[in-house]
């Protein structure tokens, strides 16, 4: 018969915590999937930075093609000139939540990241990008979009830019004052040279 005192003792010694090198190993599978983790939460959230600035874009693009429809109904095509190079979200009867509104002589790295403001010496909307690692720009210092809103004419003197009252306005678009692009990778923003 086994007695209380042995049974005891035998269940101490098969009811025992983690080796070390099990704990060890544990620590590092957690580590490893908080890393991919990270990594992908990461990457979600460059992709609704990205798609949050094209709604935008395409909310403001409709509310310019409105605008030219309007005119274009009123047969007043000629006073739409005077939307060139002025800020879009005027045409809207809400602005996003992160609109800073007009801004003279702003100073991009003073601009809080992930919004969007109007550039009134410039004359361009801009989108300060908060995972500026992700995106390519010819632009120097903070990584911005810069759109502007431009016309579609007929060039009647061909010397390559609009002049009221003499060339013949089509319509206007929005465009990209520089190039840019979002990338998948980020990359490092020191080296990267366009």
């Amino acid at each position: 018969m086994i007695s209380a005192k042995h049974n005891l003792s035998y269940r101490r010694n098969t009811i025992r915590g983690f080796t070390l090198l099990e704990l060890v190993v544990v620590i590092c599978l957690i580590s490893i999937l908080f890393v991919f983790a990270v990594n992908r939460l990461l990457k979600l959230e460059v992709e609704a930075e990205r798609v949050s600035v094209q709604q935008t874009l395409g909310i403001l693009q409709s509310a310019l093609a409105m605008e030219i429809a309007a005119h274009v109904a009123r047969d007043t095509l000629p006073e739409l000139d005077r939307l060139i190079g002025s800020n879009p979200m005027d045409l809207l009867a809400d602005v996003p939540v992160n609109y800073l509104g007009e801004i003279e002589k702003p100073r991009a790295g003073k601009i809080e990241s992930g919004t969007w403001y109007f550039d009134k010496t410039g004359r361009a909307l801009v989108y300060r990008v908060r995972n500026s690692e992700y995106l390519r720009t010819s632009l120097k210092g903070p990584a911005r979009i810069r759109i502007k809103i431009v016309p579609i004419f007929d060039d009647i003197n061909s010397n390559g830019r609009y002049d009221s009252g003499l060339d013949r306005l089509k319509g206007l678009r929005l465009q990209p004052v520089e190039a840019y692009r979002w990338t998948n990778e980020p990359i490092d923003i020191k080296q990267y040279t366009p």
